[in-house]
């Protein structure tokens, strides 16, 4: 009995559909699946945005010349606030400050300042030895020789002891000091305390921070008093000029900090013999701007000293480093009145920036004649002297406060970044009516269009060639050709083949519907 074997296979109609379509249709319905929204496109953010002018530029609608306009009337107000935006930073980028000045209020005591005097003939010329004359004959201009004549070239003499040459050469200020008076109190040389600078041994007055005198009131009576002999007669003769030969008479009087040491040879000034030099004084405490409003020194947590030799920073403390450090370079020596610290010396120029905090002093000075004609026989009687050296070697240094009140200068910041974000969001609001929330919508609009292209990208799938559903076969219609053993329909139809059953013929209706059968 002859058997018959119907095969049955089904062509899907999709095979003749693109590959694009079939992806986009399954990244459809896999988008479905876990939940997740389209984009929203740009029509529909700018309806729905709080940046102002964007809905009627972008949103939904016919274009026009109404939405042309709008469009323009958008990118001119973004252009004028980006301009605007960036003078606001190049101004906050200079970092101006300004310079704020407060008087402080009376305070009933006043720490009185450090009053540091020199006199400026260096070395007494009845104190130079022979050995000194030769060591200092650079300083001085004077011919060295010995007792008998001789001239340098036959001499020999001791290493010299520049401490002990200033402690015997210089004036000694218990012969110069006539009279000393501090608020009403008598006071004596005990009072002062010795330092060294470029004019040798010099006399710094209350000069101890730990236990500064107090000054309880303001004006001529309740400060420093003193009367001092310059002693002119002990001044070095002129052999030749070199650079240390001085043509004054008289005193270098410096007004400055406990913690600061005197730096006279630049900013003392000077009080002339036969004269009463007035000194009326003003505490003015500054306060400078660090990096980058200003240049000052920014102080440390540490509260250890921060330059060899100095309990405490300051510019002149700095500048005596420096000094020390190139004589140190050169000579393998210091300067006695530098810092006995004889570290290495650094290279390159010396920077000594101003400190934050700064205490300084603002002086008025005034002087009247002293003696009088009735004073002069009185004070040659009193000091065993004739009227001429009174007026040619005494003077009088008074140094008070003005009033017991300080003054305060401050730098501040003129343009901070609270200013600036205040500026920004006033030409914000001012030019496309946007504030930070806007921005944030605008960037997670981006995020959101941004995001999505990038997973469309990685989750782009590639088209199987051959899937089975359901149990049927779904072949390519050239894979089904290639791998058939039956003739082809063609063959079939038009030359009468046998392959085909009578039995199974097609369906009526026209071809190349959803299903073919076919019979083996």
């Amino acid at each position: 009995m002859p058997i018959e074997i119907v095969c049955k296979i089904k062509f899907a109609e999709e095979d003749a559909k693109p590959k694009e379509k079939e992806a986009g249709d399954e990244q459809s319905l896999l988008g479905a699946a876990q939940g997740t929204a389209a984009p929203r496109d740009l029509a529909t953010f700018a309806s729905t945005s709080t940046l102002h002018g964007l809905g009627r530029a972008c949103g939904p609608g016919p274009h026009g010349l109404r939405r042309t306009l709008w469009a323009l009337a958008l990118l001119t107000s973004l252009a004028a606030f980006l301009y605007q935006a960036a003078g606001l930073a190049r101004g906050y980028l200079t970092r101006p400050h300004l310079v704020a000045m407060d008087p402080a209020a009376p305070a009933p005591v006043a720490g009185f300042p450090a009053v540091t005097l020199c006199n400026i003939n260096r070395f007494r010329h009845s104190a130079l030895s022979d050995a000194d004359i030769f060591h200092l004959a650079n300083l001085t201009g004077l011919p060295p020789k010995d007792r008998d004549g001789h001239r340098a070239a036959g001499l020999r003499y001791p290493e010299p002891d520049m401490v002990d040459i200033l402690n015997r050469t210089g004036h000694q200020l218990a012969d110069m000091l006539k009279s000393c008076n501090f608020s009403g109190h008598h006071c004596s040389a005990s009072n002062f305390s010795v330092v060294y600078t470029r004019y040798g041994k010099c006399y710094t007055f209350n000069a101890d921070p730990q236990s500064s005198l107090p000054s309880r009131a303001g004006g001529m009576g309740s400060g420093l008093e003193i009367m001092l002999d310059i002693q002119q007669e002990e001044y070095l003769p002129i052999w030749r000029e070199t650079n240390e030969t001085s043509f004054e008479a008289g005193i270098r009087v410096q007004i400055h900090s406990q913690e600061e040491p005197p730096y006279i040879h630049q900013l003392g000034f000077g009080v002339s013999p036969g004269f009463q030099t007035f000194v009326s004084c003003q505490e003015q405490r500054l306060t400078y701007l660090p990096q980058p409003w200003g240049n000052c020194r920014a102080e440390s947590g540490l509260r250890e000293p921060e330059l060899q030799g100095y309990s405490a920073y300051s510019v002149s403390a700095c500048r005596l480093r420096c000094e020390k450090e190139a004589v140190l370079q050169r000579c393998h020596c210091r300067m006695v009145h530098m810092p006995d610290s004889l570290g290495g010396g650094s290279e390159g120029p010396c920077f000594c920036p101003t400190p934050c905090n700064l205490t300084r002093y603002g002086k008025e000075i005034s002087m009247v004649r002293i003696p009088n004609r009735g004073s002069a026989r009185y004070l040659a009687r009193k000091y065993n002297r004739n009227e001429t050296y009174i007026r040619e070697n005494f003077l009088v240094l008074d140094v008070f406060f003005e009033a017991l009140t300080s003054e305060a200068m401050e730098q501040r910041a003129a343009y901070g970044l609270s200013a600036l974000l205040g500026d920004l969001g006033g030409q914000m609001g001012l030019f496309i009516g946007a504030s930070i929330l806007t921005l944030l919508e605008i960037l997670d609009y981006i995020y959101e269009v941004s995001w999505d292209r990038l997973k469309r990208v990685w989750r782009r799938p590639k088209t199987p060639l051959r899937t089975s559903t359901g149990g049927i076969s779904t072949l390519g219609l050239q894979e089904l050709k290639e791998q058939s053993p039956c003739p082809s329909r063609g063959r079939a139809e038009g030359g009468g083949a046998s392959g085909l059953l009578p039995n199974h013929h097609h369906p009526p209706g026209p071809r190349g519907g959803l299903f073919e059968d076919f019979a083996c």
